[in-house]
């Protein structure tokens, strides 16, 4: 019944929505948040728009940092293309980790998450062109199931953002925009690049073109990866000292292959794009993960550096969208509807272990979750005052399988409404208020093992790992801004309530989560999680220099989280799901001066400061807490001479915190310092660019701890020196 409502209620949102010209090329509306248009970076050449790259931000050619600010009462960071190139990494998140409050949890060498203002998992949402990305919710060690190259701009939203997006919204957005019309009839570009740590190789190709009104966009995607390096000779694994062949960490290796297609029509006054991708990864658990039972296994781990062995991980996710817009004097409509599929699969040597016996086949886990959403939002002006309303549904259903359990079977619906409106007094005063009410259910399936286990009474029984079990929730938040320029000085401050309502993974979940090394316990009792915050920010721009900081504070009356205990179960240390009163304070600060012409230098630094106000855990900050650190670059560039392609040589000199404030039985991570450093060119070959670009993090091959990592937990230092080389062939 839920499921044919769900689909009933879609069509309605399937509208056509706007499109704006200007000078030939298309600009694209952001987030409702914003009202502002800008034109993302990487069609290169093809876009004739003059436009201004101001380090992490595209905008109109007429546009500046002062004039992005009085946009929006939220924080929000622009990031283009070129930016993407000249700090590229491993991953989409390891690549936007430089931004000031952003940080990227990172599990073996393919798979990060984000993390915004020491925010995560479910409580940062990722948005590929207005629709939620449904693939990182199966737990914190799942990564981004996205192709950082086939993206051409990306809106970074610090802060909640729940107004318009709804729940998983509370700590902040990344919206990834891979839908810019081309304007010329066909162009394209390939990267070819390598990093000599895990000594990945890869390549990516996209062309795209258009015929009139008609325009198409075409992208792939290998990689290949090897087991990682570390600076450490062994492992400590509780009393057991794992050693390592060649500083690798066995059994790390991985695969990615990916693909998308885009096709599009621009009418007059509306258009239409359709948008299929296909993201495709296959990476190793490090061997020991699955406990010191691999000391007995038959698997020669060290035979090959880029041999994928048991066990290991797939992840398929096939991703179907619409975006349309449709617009008129004063006004537009924008729809969206999406189709995910995600498919998930863990494969592990079949042992028997405890009361299970031996399993037929490799196949411990697998997850099939099939997602349907649909959204519209709506804005028009009156005079001074700018109205926004709009709407999603998003309908989830959960299929699992093989012979392990950490998480049920569920179906999920969501659905929410939003007003919101932006008055402005003049062009230096802007007010915005809001308000939004959702809905939301979880309906669990029972699962008993496939084994008997002896009960308290010592009776045989199949055990139940997860019990039938309904919840619905509801929420009503609301949000204020303001905007005030004073000249050189632009100020900007937000308060409002924002909400998450729980997952069935922190409901239900029951098992071992291999990957980050513990048994992880559910908690049926958990209710919304809120917050009520406040967020501001004082910017100062004048020719060369700019400055700003961005304080801001959270409360959460009942903040959900994994405790760790001192107890273990089936080998690994026991967490559990539990909710606390919480209080959050933090701020970003950073600097950018231009001297001498080509030299810019640049410093920021970020600090958060948590609080348990209850619970077992009070007094103490929250698990994973990130530390303090700065970040300093100097960087010289050589400006375009004629046909002579600018270059840039930086240096970056990084530092990071000790981090004592943990919670029992969490150890304090030392702090670190790391200098890296990066280069690139440019070079005109007859109406084609070639641009290189080389990175070398960690210079001086520190060992270092992150207290992020889920691999500190066992003693696993972050990775070593690592090169990394990108060509970007333009034509």
């Amino acid at each position: 019944m839920k499921t044919s409502i769900a689909f009933a209620v879609l069509p309605f949102f399937i509208l056509p929505c706007y499109a704006e010209h200007s000078a030939g090329s298309r600009l694209y509306l952001q987030s409702i948040d914003s009202t502002e248009t800008y034109i993302p970076a990487d069609s290169t050449q093809s876009m004739t728009t003059k436009r201004i790259v101001l380090d992490a931000a595209v905008v109109n050619g007429n546009s500046s940092k002062k004039d992005i600010q009085m946009r929006s009462s939220l924080n929000i960071e622009k990031v283009s293309g070129q930016y993407m190139q000249d700090n590229f990494g491993a991953s989409l998140m390891q690549s936007l980790s430089k931004i000031p409050g952003i940080k990227s949890m990172s599990v073996g060498s393919g798979e990060s998450k984000p993390i915004i203002r020491g925010l995560g998992f479910n409580r940062i949402l990722v948005a590929e062109n207005g629709i939620k990305h449904e693939g990182q919710q199966w737990g914190d060690d799942h990564g981004l199931e996205t192709d950082q190259y086939s993206i051409d701009a990306i809106d970074v939203i610090k802060g909640p953002s729940a107004l318009s997006y709804g729940s998983d919204a509370i700590g902040g957005v990344i919206n990834l925009q891979s839908i810019t019309s081309p304007q010329t009839s066909f162009g394209g570009k390939v990267n070819i690049f390598a990093r000599s740590n895990n000594e990945s190789v890869g390549t990516s190709a996209k062309i795209y073109g258009r015929n009139g009104g008609l325009w198409y966009k075409a992208n792939a995607t290998f990689i290949d990866y090897a087991d990682y390096r570390v600076p450490a000779d062994s492992i400590p694994y509780y009393s057991y000292y794992i050693k390592l062949h060649d500083r690798r960490l066995r059994n790390t290796a991985g695969r990615e292959a990916d693909g998308a297609l885009v096709l599009g029509y621009d009418g007059d006054g509306w258009n239409t794009s359709l948008r299929l991708s296909d993201v495709n990864t296959r990476s190793g658990f490090f061997a020991d993960a699955h406990g010191l039972e691999v000391r007995l296994s038959d698997i020669d781990y060290d035979t090959s550096r880029r041999d994928l062995d048991l066990p290991y991980h797939t992840a398929n996710h096939l991703f179907v969208s619409n975006h349309t817009e449709w617009h008129w004097e004063g006004g537009m409509i924008e729809g969206n509807i999406g189709w995910q599929n995600n498919r998930q699969q863990e494969f592990s040597e079949p042992v028997s272990h405890g009361y299970m016996p031996k399993p037929a086949d490799s196949l411990e886990r697998s997850f099939i979750k099939n997602t349907v959403s649909a959204s519209m939002h709506v804005r028009h002006t009156f005079g001074k005052s700018t109205l926004y309303i709009g709407t999603n549904v998003e309908y989830q259903s959960n299929r699992r399988g093989g012979w392990g359990f950490i998480l049920p079977a569920f179906r999920q619906l969501q659905f929410g409404f939003y007003a919101s409106d932006r008055l402005a007094i003049n062009d230096k005063f802007i007010l915005s208020a809001g308000i939004r009410y959702d809905h939301g259910t979880v309906d669990i399936s029972s699962y008993k093992d496939w084994y008997k286990t002896p009960d308290e009474n010592g009776d045989l029984t199949y055990m139940e790992r997860s019990e039938n079990m309904f919840k619905a929730f509801d929420s009503f938040i609301w949000s204020a801004g303001i905007n005030r320029n004073f000249g050189d000085f632009t100020l900007k401050a937000n308060i409002g309530k924002s909400f998450r309502m729980p997952i069935a993974k922190e409901l239900g979940m029951d098992g071992i989560n291999y990957s980050i090394f513990r048994y992880e316990k559910g908690n049926s009792r958990l209710q919304p999680e809120e917050s009520y915050q406040a967020d501001a920010g004082i910017f100062y721009e004048r020719k060369t220099f700019s400055a700003s900081i961005t304080p801001y504070m959270n409360y959460f009356p009942n903040y959900i989280y994994l405790n760790p205990t001192d107890n273990y179960r089936e080998g690994l240390q026991l967490y559990y799901y539990t909710q606390s009163r919480v209080f959050r304070w933090g701020f970003e600060a950073e600097f950018s001066y231009s001297f001498c012409k080509n030299f810019e230098l640049k410093a920021s630094g970020e600090y958060l400061h948590a609080r348990q106000l209850s619970g077992e855990k009070k007094g103490y900050s929250l698990p994973f807490s990130t530390p303090w650190s700065a970040r300093t670059e100097l960087r010289y560039t050589l400006p375009s001479m004629g046909q002579r392609q600018p270059w840039f040589i930086a240096m970056e000199y990084v530092i990071v915190g000790r981090q004592d404030e943990i919670v029992p039985p969490e150890e304090p991570t030392p702090g670190y310092r790391l200098l890296n450093a990066s280069a690139g060119k440019s070079f005109q070959i007859g109406d084609n660019v070639l641009r290189l670009t080389l990175r070398c993090d960690n210079v001086l091959g520190t060992k270092y701890y992150d207290h992020t990592s889920y691999y500190r937990l066992i003693g696993v230092p972050e990775p070593g020196r690592n090169v990394s080389l990108m060509a970007a062939w333009n034509f």
